[in-house]
């Protein structure tokens, strides 16, 4: 199995697997268009990174991205999407995934950060096997910014 980074060509691949992620986390929708994924990824500034777990087949993903957390003083790494292969779960590549992310980040991140369905109860013991903890508080979001003008 090796770990690397996502290639313009992976884009394709990589939405096919956000969007059975999201099936799996009980969404409704389908998940934004692939053009987006990569100018997210691939653009001067990428505001995204990726990298994929293959053997002969991708087996699994992750994109991450910079943050920095006023209350620790410290820059951190936020996981947007982490997705195993159903029949490749159980097997570390979860933990490489993200340990691989530590190690290719630049910007000297000292944490991680993620948010997990709580419905995902797989999920939510596998980060906690890991040593995440609940933060305390919910990600909430406003889908339509405009409205405070």
């Amino acid at each position: 199995m090796i770990l690397r980074p996502a290639v313009p060509a992976d884009v394709p691949i990589l939405h096919d697997m956000l969007q059975r992620l999201s099936d799996h986390d009980g969404g409704s929708y389908a998940v934004g268009p692939a053009s987006a994924l990569a100018g997210a990824l691939f653009a001067p500034n990428p505001l995204l990174h990726a990298l994929i777990a293959e053997a002969a087949a991708p087996q699994g993903m992750i994109f991450y991205f910079p943050e920095f957390s006023t209350h620790r003083g410290q820059p951190g790494l936020h996981v947007q999407d982490l997705w195993i292969e159903p029949g490749a779960r159980g097997q570390g590549l979860g933990r490489r995934l993200l340990a691989a992310a530590m190690a290719r980040q630049d910007w000297g991140a000292r944490y991680i950060t993620l948010s997990v369905t709580p419905e995902n109860t797989d999920a939510v013991a596998f980060y906690t096997r890991l040593g995440f903890t609940f933060r305390g508080y919910q990600a909430i979001i406003l889908t339509e910014p405009e409205a405070l003008a």
